[in-house]
């Protein structure tokens, strides 16, 4: 379904930007179709970015403080400004709209659990095109889950990720995976540890994942969307009751990484989950975080990872 939407969004850009060139040729004086092409599409691009930079403003005014040691300067800000708005379009305009994974070429068993990839709130499994070829390139099987109806209860995910788990098990033979889980993506992963437990899975690993919700979900649509949000500094009752049903077994099975600079996650400490193991970058936007390079090394290791001691300090932020 999200392929199909933006689709039809990416043909509205198009004929936008025809319209906007056929504009500029006859209404502002250029003489050069090629020329009117390139305003028309720089025009565009600079909507994108204000929404983007619009996004930042946000979640700096309304975020929590960047630890000293993941502060940026001038060049800093505008790499991770440019980073995000770079992974924003390819995703929107090319990874979502051809949704696929990589194929392993052959499989090593011995190299890592079957890995299932669960995308976030208005994506499709086409979000994880750079991590599938990596895990394609490592010989990890892996498999991805399509999360619909766009704005259904989180809750009504968990069924898909249930089948999704079953089937990637059953086929690879294996009695348990990893679940990789990107932003609203890992609330899912927690809601299905709570109603199915942990015989299937041996870890979850989310990515930019607003563990005590964030403060622009309020401005989304969708019964998910209102379960991710923040209000008054605190989470909403469905975030409340899901951290209240959890043991620390379960906290201590998950891997919690997120940006000090996300963009979409607000504050950016809601993504720290105490009792799980925790790690922090910075530098990186929301959508960025499942395809920059620093990012996608520590997943492979967490997904490769032979031990699984992770007790961690609690959060000074959450409890």
């Amino acid at each position: 379904m999200i392929a199909r939407i933006l689709k039809w969004l990416m043909l509205l850009q198009v004929l936008a930007v025809l319209g906007l060139a056929w504009l500029a040729m006859h209404a502002w004086g250029i003489a050069s179709p090629l020329l009117a092409l390139l305003l028309a599409g720089a025009m565009l691009l600079a909507v994108r970015a204000l929404i983007v930079a619009r996004n930042f403003a946000e979640s700096r005014r309304l975020g929590s403080p960047v630890p000293p040691a993941f502060r940026l300067g001038a060049m800093a800000a505008a790499r991770l400004f440019l980073g995000e708005l770079r992974a924003t379009l390819w995703t929107s305009s090319w990874g979502m709209l051809r949704p696929h994974l990589h194929a392993a070429a052959t499989i090593d068993a011995g190299q890592a659990l079957p890995v299932l990839l669960v995308h976030g709130y208005v994506c499709n499994r086409g979000y994880w095109a750079k991590l599938s070829k990596l895990l394609a390139q490592a010989g990890i099987a892996h498999d991805a889950v399509d999360l619909e109806p766009i704005g259904a209860s989180i809750d009504d995910f968990v069924p898909q990720v249930e089948q999704a788990l079953a089937q990637l098990c059953g086929r690879t033979g294996s009695a348990r995976a990893v679940i990789v889980a990107h932003s609203m993506g890992g609330l899912v992963a927690r809601a299905w540890l709570r109603r199915h437990g942990a015989t299937r899975v041996a870890r979850i690993v989310t990515i930019g994942t607003p563990h005590h919700g964030t403060a622009l979900a309020n401005l989304a649509a969708g019964t998910n969307a209102r379960q991710m949000s923040r209000s008054d500094d605190a989470p909403s009752g469905w975030l409340a009751q899901l951290a209240a049903s959890e043991t620390p077994e379960m906290r201590a099975l998950v891997t919690s990484i997120y940006s000090h600079h996300d963009n979409i996650v607000v504050p950016q400490a809601s993504a720290h989950l105490p009792g799980a193991r925790n790690i922090a970058f910075g530098g990186i936007g929301h959508v960025a975080l499942a395809s920059e390079a620093r990012v996608l090394r520590q997943l492979l290791a967490e997904i490769t990872i032979k031990n699984e001691v992770c007790q961690p300090p609690s959060s000074p932020h959450f409890a």
